[in-house]
């Protein structure tokens, strides 16, 4: 069998590497982004795909349904959005993390870590079914930027609420939780990102991906933000940064196997 492969990946609302602001693309050039975003989906045939900072229904684009858009042009048939900023009117916005699957989501819950009309953080959470009743949990994550304060309750929210779940459900579970997102600090061995490697390391010998590689490389100075966690029951971790340029952070690619798969 193939290795079970998860992509994580913040879009930012489509604007591409070079802007700052999604407000100053034209609609016509996020919709071009996103294709290209669709294509390297296919090249990269993630069976889960985490997706950070993207539109369900935002002014700056045009209203276009990204995570829709994304679904209609890949291969993964089976999606979850979990809004988390939500702001009517004239200049409405509609945005947060989603979950995007080759395989069916059995069950899902979206948490927000108090919703804002701009700028709001959460984590979603979906049970993946594999096939033959196994399912594997997944959590997508974006942090606080601002505050180390912020970001660190926020993993104490998502370590509570993993851990209650885990507890609860193990025994329907192939895998432990495994996590991933946009944790907004600066590197692995700090804040929220060593706050919560050190929670789940309790639970197993938790791994982090991608090691020493920065996924953020502009604009300056460049940082490593986005990260998977995968329990010790997902075997042969391998993982890449990839030099893309479609958003201003990098896809991070983590290929591993799922138990009672065999190696080639």
């Amino acid at each position: 069998m193939h290795p079970f492969r998860v992509v994580t990946y913040n879009i930012a609302h489509g604007r591409g590497a070079l802007s700052p602001y999604q407000g100053l693309n034209s609609h016509a050039s996020i919709r071009l982004n996103i294709l290209k975003i669709a294509a390297l989906l296919e090249r990269l045939k993630p069976d889960v795909v985490a997706l950070q900072e993207i539109d369900e229904d935002s002014h700056w684009n045009g209203r276009i349904n990204l995570l829709k858009f994304l679904r209609e042009h890949t291969h993964l048939s089976h999606a979850v959005m979990g809004v988390n900023s939500e702001r009517t009117g004239a200049k409405p916005l509609r945005y947060g993390n989603a979950i995007l699957s080759r395989h069916p989501i059995a069950a899902w819950e979206n948490i927000s870590f108090g919703r804002s009309e701009i700028g709001g953080k959460g984590f979603l959470f979906a049970e993946i079914d594999v096939g033959r009743h196994h399912m594997v949990p997944l959590a997508n994550l974006h942090l606080d930027y601002a505050s180390r304060r912020v970001r660190l309750q926020q993993a104490e929210a998502v370590s509570d609420y993993l851990g209650t779940k885990y507890l609860h459900r193990h025994g329907d579970w192939l895998v432990p939780p495994i996590l991933c997102g946009d944790l907004n600090n600066s590197s692995r061995r700090t804040d929220a990102t060593a706050a919560l490697l050190e929670y789940f390391q309790r639970h197993g010998e938790y791994t982090l991906h991608p090691a020493n590689v920065r996924t953020f490389p502009s604009p300056l100075p460049s940082r490593a933000l986005d990260f998977v966690f995968l329990p010790p029951a997902c075997r042969e971790p391998q993982s890449q940064v990839l030099r893309s340029y479609l958003s201003d952070h990098r896809p991070v690619v983590v290929d591993f196997r799922l138990p009672g798969t065999r190696s080639h």
